[in-house]
């Protein structure tokens, strides 16, 4: 009867689909999906994702439709029964109550949510997001690498892969599989107060360094110890005016396709599951409703079969139903958007002014992730790998990639490596012995944290354990050691994070140089002519020409993470400094008169330190 054995395959793939559909679902809206999903009956190979895409979204009502593209907090967005009655799709973990007590407490948190959501009709499993960004940095006691700007630094694409594989464990370890990472801006100016969550100023690094990182996160999806990654901010976010969070982006079409937009299409050529679009606009429209860019340029020109994320309140602020015209598929309806979304969007479909052709394209995008992951298969976080979080396996990844970010700006008179057997050694500032200074924004809290935080080790740690003689903490330089062999002065920007960082001219706001305090330790040993190494530790490149023309070793540390001890191997000589600069360096405070800062690429800048420069000793 059929000639064409393709045929054949087609019609019985057809005729068991049907007869699973049949079997998992006795009446529509009266059972619920089995799971794992159509293979109840062992006929699951059968079947591509698209398959089970297709036919799960044939079977959802509209209200299940947009319950899949809603994502909530744990806590304050949603109430008791939210999960199941609004058929939530995805939830995230922000600053504020903490799941549970330890790893073990957070799988469980997240095991209950997951339950509600198999409880209902279709049995779809929860997505679970973290702004894990440089590790887990949400987590006390994960292995915190250096932030991005570092790992640009080290211009080694294998130790961001291997940082990011690191990541993907301990995140599932702590309950998610969904990263809000890498950040793949192309910063212009330093006041924007994200430049460390970017690699470089270098769109051409900066896809290398995309390309491992998404390998690294996501690796075979399947698998438990791998998560979604989501490229972020789509697009313009670091090249905005005056580098204001969420301005105005003034570039023209063709410096965005020429200069932004490579990294996200290596991004999406690696399959990339997430991006998350950006608070900026761009020729007049905010980027959150800009069709052209997300719906014809990154879905249908570039091909992203993924999900598109709004960031935080996106929908009440750009436009609501716009957003959806546009092409994001997942809404952060959090601080009182949940029910706004949920409503609104029902009747604008209802109405036509969203096609249910849209909404179910957003919704496929979101259950073939579903699919990649294997959560209909295995909803549930591993508890085993509870013991990864911050093993040292992890650490000592963490701790090459520290001292391969490191970069030498100026060495003089021999002072390095410094020989374990000195005598005495001075070591300046509290930014020494603070791993919470050491590592800046997202780091244990939103906006980081000042002190200690569990299994990291600082700067002045690693010293101690290196050298053989006497080491004094002259915290603020008040005890003058005039006999000291050599200063270690080690000083900085305070934590940050998001619009918090940007450069300005309110009270408290950071800037572009040093604070008196911190040259004043400087002056201080400079003054009695000892033998002094800066190591500044900054989310950017500062305005320190005077400081660097008054040591005779300067390093740009960056945000090193928890792994501070890294730094004195380099000290020490047991490696030697192999980081080059991810941005240009700049010469004076008049370089950001200009509304892009000195990362701008024309002649009318000179920096300091040239894009790429590095010192050995």
């Amino acid at each position: 009867m059929f000639k064409d054995v393709n045929i054949l395959l087609f019609f019985l793939r057809c005729h068991l689909l049907g007869i699973a559909i049949l079997l998992s679902f006795q009446v529509k809206g009266q059972s619920k999906l089995s799971i794992p999903i159509y293979d109840k009956f062992g006929i699951d190979s059968l079947f591509s994702i698209e398959d089970k895409v297709n036919a799960l979204v044939d079977m959802m009502t509209l209200e299940e439709k947009i319950g899949q593209m809603t994502q909530v907090r744990h806590f304050d967005d949603i109430t008791d029964g939210d999960i199941d009655k609004k058929f939530i799709g995805s939830v995230i973990h922000t600053q504020g109550p903490s799941p549970g007590e330890g790893a073990a407490g957070w799988q469980a948190k997240f095991r209950i949510l997951q339950n509600q959501a198999l409880s209902t009709r279709l049995g779809i499993p929860l997505m679970f997001a973290v702004d894990a960004i440089h590790g887990q940095n949400t987590y006390n006691g994960a292995t915190i690498f250096p932030h991005n700007i570092g790992m640009g630094a080290t211009h080694n694409p294998s130790v961001v892969e291997a940082a990011a594989a690191i990541t993907a464990t301990e995140v599932q370890a702590t309950g998610f599989n969904w990263t809000f990472s890498p950040c793949i801006a192309i910063p212009y100016n330093e006041k924007w107060g994200r430049v460390y969550e970017a690699y470089s100023e270098s769109t051409d690094l900066t896809c290398e360094l995309v390309k491992a990182s998404v390998r690294g996160h996501q690796g075979d999806l399947s698998k438990n110890n791998t998560v979604v990654a989501t490229a972020k901010h789509f697009i313009g976010d670091g090249s905005t005016d005056y580098g204001r969070e969420g301005g105005f982006t003034s570039l023209n079409m063709k410096e965005v396709s020429e200069r932004l937009l490579p990294p996200y299409r290596d991004a999406v050529n690696e399959k990339i599951g997430a991006i998350m679009v950006s608070f900026n606009s761009l020729s007049g429209t905010a980027m959150h409703a800009h069709k052209e860019l997300i719906m014809d340029t990154l879905k249908n020109a570039m091909g992203f079969d993924g999900m598109v994320v709004t960031d935080w309140k996106g929908y009440s602020r750009f436009g609501k139903n716009d957003i959806i015209n546009a092409g994001v598929d997942v809404v952060m309806a959090v601080d009182g958007d949940l029910d706004i979304f949920q409503k609104e969007l029902k009747v604008a479909v209802i109405r036509q002014e969203v096609s249910e052709e849209r909404v179910d394209d957003a919704v496929k995008r979101i259950l073939r992730q579903k699919f990649r992951l294997g959560l209909f298969e295995n909803p549930f976080p591993d508890s085993s790998l509870v013991a990864h979080i911050g093993s040292q396996d992890h650490r000592d990844i963490a701790r090459q990639a520290v001292r391969e970010s490191l970069v030498l700006l100026k060495h003089e008179n021999n002072v390095l490596p410094i020989k374990k057997e000195t005598k005495k050694i001075v070591v300046v500032g509290e930014h020494a012995d603070n791993a919470g200074l050491q590592s800046g924004g997202w780091t244990v809290a939103w906006q980081g944290v000042q002190e200690n935080y569990s299994g990291a080790t600082t700067i002045l740690d690693g010293i101690k354990a290196k050298a053989k003689g006497e080491v004094i903490y002259d915290i603020n330089a008040h005890e003058i050691h005039t006999d000291a062999d050599v200063v270690i002065i080690v000083v900085g920007e305070t934590p940050y994070a998001e619009f918090m960082g940007d450069v300005g001219e309110g009270r408290g706001a950071p800037k572009l140089t040093l604070s008196s305090k911190h040259q004043k330790y400087i002056d201080t040993y400079k003054n009695n002519n000892a033998k002094i190494i800066t190591i500044l530790i900054s989310g950017r490149p500062l305005v320190t020409t005077k400081q660097i023309n008054q040591s005779d070793a300067f390093i740009a540390a960056w945000l090193p993470g928890s792994e501070g001890d890294g730094i004195a191997e380099v000290l020490f000589g047991e490696y030697n400094f192999t980081g080059k600069l991810p941005h240009s360096w700049p010469k004076s405070v008049d370089c950001f008169k200009d509304k892009f800062g000195p990362n701008f690429w024309d002649d009318s800048i000179k920096p300091l330190f040239e894009f790429g420069f590095r010192l050995k000793y």
